[in-house]
């Protein structure tokens, strides 16, 4: 895989419907938390605000979302139809991206990171 030096990068270095999924979600994200840096951080597109709130990633057959293991066990319950494990969630290309729970999520870590 090729080292990225910026999102658009990543997002590029797809086919189309993976490109789609992570542009929504890129714009998404930027949307929920504005004022967050966004970097690319072990090869992969993240937003940082005094340390890195979530990343995602794009793959073959789904996009890897990886807000760290706090907010997956907080919101295990509404995960139970996704692929997950302690710290990334796995959503399908062929399904919406579930927008309620990816903010509910971004906001957690950021009041999370915003606690420390």
């Amino acid at each position: 895989m090729p080292r990225f030096s910026s999102i658009d990068e990543h997002i590029a270095s797809f086919d189309k419907p993976v490109q789609q999924k992570l542009k929504e979600l890129n714009r998404f994200i930027a949307s929920v938390i504005p004022y967050a840096e966004p970097v690319i951080s072990y090869n992969m597109p993240a937003y940082k605000f005094n340390k890195v709130v979530v990343y995602f990633a794009g793959y073959k057959n789904h996009i890897g979302f990886y807000p760290t293991s706090n907010p997956i066990e907080y919101f295990k319950k509404g995960l139970q139809s996704y692929t997950h494990s302690k710290g990334a969630v796995q959503f399908k290309l062929n399904e919406s991206l579930p927008f309620e729970l990816i903010e509910r999520m971004v906001l957690c870590r950021m009041e999370m990171i915003l606690n420390e």
